[in-house]
């Protein structure tokens, strides 16, 4: 049986602050009158039922998912005591549902996703479930790259295989290249963004990362005996403990020989960062701004209002963020760079509560 698994357990740093330690941005209404976890959900349903549509989130989160999901069954929310990245949440995630099902084929969608025609989403989705079931393949949908991008990893096409929609073996993955080698995947051709969707049967990702990563396989495998007993929190927790988080791209994708990627021709961005999220507001000459915003003499910056109105003048290559009572103002070229911001911020006492 398919099920959808939704990851929903990251902070969001990169857009900070709209998105904050209690309200990452899975839970932000930034493009329509949904957050981008409600949309994640609603857009995979024509292809898996509500019953079989699980959301993989951080413990603290939990209370914060039920509100935002009341269509999903409360069971249907697996919670990690603490993050240790993505390989970690899909084992767990793979694990539960192997007890549940040893034939389950697993559809693992990211939380921070906008998309458009989402018929042909559907469709590619439906392709990949075959491909992993009939191959026993891990397979990634593929974005044809549309500008040389450094914040997305790369796949290089290998071998064509059949599916009416142009699929093929992974020759490599590269993660988030410099914006030389962007640029020479650009003209190449023959690499696709990582959109960071996978689609594997349950039992074929885990016996990958027996391959790759034995010590959190090791880990899983003492999970999975303890599912359903009184002690499954404790030992989660226990083995959590003592896992090295690391994500799935790194730690299975790169190395494994069961990949396949899909070339998805729907309309793909990830709100990742303040560069993808300006792509919807307002045009106001180089500029992007939304509503409670006045540029003059300004150019080439993002600025999101909020309730005070910002004004710009003369002020060139910036990112402006209103978020009420904190306002960030950021050199446009170091968005990469708001992570190491925070954790600054993080070890001063007096800056913790505006986190």
């Amino acid at each position: 049986m398919i099920y959808g698994l939704i990851l929903a357990g990251g902070k969001g740093t990169r857009l900070y602050p709209l998105s904050r330690s209690e309200r990452p941005k899975q839970f932000l209404k930034v493009i329509n009158n949904k957050s981008f976890l409600q949309n994640t959900v609603e857009r995979v349903t024509p292809l898996i039922d509500n019953d079989n549509i699980y959301i993989v989130t951080n413990k603290e989160y939990q209370d914060k998912v039920k509100l935002e999901l009341e269509n999903i069954n409360s069971n249907n929310i697996f919670t990690e005591p603490m993050n240790k990245e993505t390989a970690t949440c899909i084992g767990l995630s793979a694990v539960k549902l192997l007890k549940k099902d040893n034939d389950a084929i697993m559809v693992v969608l990211p939380s921070d996703h906008h998309i458009e025609n989402e018929k042909l989403y559907i469709e590619t989705l439906g392709q990949a479930v075959d491909i992993a079931n009939k191959k026993r393949g891990i397979v990634t949908l593929g974005i044809t790259p549309s500008r040389a991008e450094t914040g997305y990893g790369y796949i290089e096409m290998g071998q064509r295989i059949q599916g009416e929609i142009p699929s093929f073996r992974v020759a490599r993955f590269t993660e988030k290249p410099n914006i030389e080698v962007a640029r020479d995947f650009l003209l190449k051709g023959s690499y696709l963004w990582n959109s960071g969707m996978f689609i594997f049967r349950a039992d074929v990702i885990l016996r990958e990362i027996e391959k790759y990563l034995p010590k959190l396989y090791k880990s899983l495998m003492e999970i999975y005996k303890h599912l359903g007993e009184e002690d499954e929190e404790e030992v989660i927790k226990e083995q959590y403990s003592i896992i090295d988080g690391i994500s799935i791209d790194f730690g299975v994708m790169q190395k494994t020989r069961k990949a396949f990627v899909i070339k998805s021709d729907f309309i793909w961005d990830d709100i990742g960062s303040f560069s993808a999220l300006s792509r919807y507001l307002i045009e106001n000459r180089s500029n992007k701004i939304s509503e409670n915003v006045y540029l003059q003499d300004s150019e080439n910056c993002a600025v999101f209002g909020e309730k005070n109105l910002v004004i710009g003048f003369g002020i060139k290559d910036l990112i402006i963020v209103d978020a009420g009572d904190v306002i960030l103002v950021m050199d446009r070229n170091r968005e990469q760079e708001i992570k190491h911001l925070l954790n600054d911020l993080n070890d001063k006492n007096g800056y913790r509560d505006f986190i």
